[in-house]
C-alpha cells in the first residue's frame, strides 16, 4: 500500500498558476526526489503536503487517510524541514526542543544522550540560544525537531543549500538511517550527493510532475553520469522557457 499518494494539486496565486496538476506515490522506505528549475513551485508543494498551505483543488492521502478532512492526520505522518529557518532564534537549543517534544512519546533527555539528538552533536549547544549556532547546526536542529513525534514521512526542502560539506554528509547520512527503519523521505534539491539518496525522482514543470525513469538509477551510483543527466534537464528547461510563446 502506498504511504503518500496526491493526486491532480493545483494552486494559484491571484492569476499566476504554480500548480496545474501534480500527481504522485510514495510506498514506505522510499525517498522521492523533486527537482525543478528555481520558481517551478517545489517550495509550495512541500508546503501544501506539509498542511502549512492549503491547496485550490486535488487529493493527498496518507496511508489511505485524507488530512484535508482532519488536520491532525498532517500532525501524525509528516515532519517538514523548510528552507526558512523554523526556529525560534531568541530561545535556547533546549527550550526549542521543548516546544517540539511537548507532544511526543519520545524522551527529550534520552535523545539528548544516545538519540537523534545525540547523533547530531546537539547536546553539547543544549544551553545555547538558537540566534548563536551556525547555520549547519541550525538545520541538524530543525531537523530533530521535526522528527521529534517520529513521523513516518520526513519532508526537506533543499535541505543542504549553504552547509558546508561534513554537514552536508551528516544529514545525509541520517537520512539513509531513516530510510532504512521503513520511514519515507520527499526532498528538493539540485545536489547529486542528496538526490543519491532517492529510489525514484520527478521533474516539477509547468505545474506538473514528470518521473524522470532515466536518473533514478545513475544518481544512486555514479554521481557524475547523474550531473550530467541533471545539467542537461535543467538545460532543456532553460531552453523552453527562454522561447517565445
Amino acid at each position: 500500500m502506498n504511504i503518500i499518494e496526491v493526486t491532480d494539486i493545483k494552486k494559484s496565486y491571484r492569476r499566476k498558476k504554480v500548480l496545474t496538476g501534480a500527481s504522485f506515490h510514495a510506498t514506505p522506505g522510499e525517498c522521492i526526489g523533486i527537482v525543478g528549475a528555481n520558481g517551478c513551485g517545489k517550495s509550495t508543494l512541500l508546503n501544501i503536503l506539509s498542511g502549512s498551505l492549503k491547496a485550490d483543488s486535488g487529493q493527498i492521502l496518507y496511508s489511505g487517510k485524507n488530512p484535508l478532512k482532519s488536520h491532525r492526520i498532517f500532525s501524525e505522518y509528516i515532519g517538514f524541514v523548510p528552507q526558512e529557518n523554523p526556529l525560534m532564534n531568541h530561545l535556547s537549543v533546549y527550550d526549542n526542543l521543548r516546544l517540539w517534544y511537548c507532544d511526543s512519546k519520545r524522551s527529550l533527555e534520552d535523545d539528548l544522550n544516545s538519540g537523534i539528538l545525540a547523533h547530531f552533536g546537539l547536546s553539547a549547544y543544549r544551553d545555547y540560544d538558537v540566534a548563536t549556532l551556525s547555520g549547519g547546526m541550525k538545520k541538524r536542529l530543525s531537523i530533530a525537531c521535526a522528527l521529534a513525534k517520529e513521523p513516518p514521512i520526513l519532508i526537506l526542502d533543499e535541505p543542504g543549500a549553504s552547509l558546508d560539506i561534513v554537514c552536508k554528509e551528516d544529514i545525509k547520512n541520517y537520512l539513509a538511517s531513516y530510510q532504512a527503519q521503513g520511514n519515507t523521505t520527499i526532498i528538493t534539491s539540485h545536489e547529486t550527493g542528496e538526490l543519491s539518496l532517492c529510489d525514484r525522482m520527478y521533474l516539477l514543470q509547468n505545474g506538473v510532475l514528470t518521473e524522470l525513469y532515466e536518473l533514478a538509477k545513475p544518481i544512486r551510483q555514479d554521481s557524475a553520469i547523474a550531473d550530467i543527466l541533471l545539467n542537461r534537464i535543467y538545460s532543456s528547461i532553460a531552453a523552453a522557457e527562454s522561447r517565445p510563446d
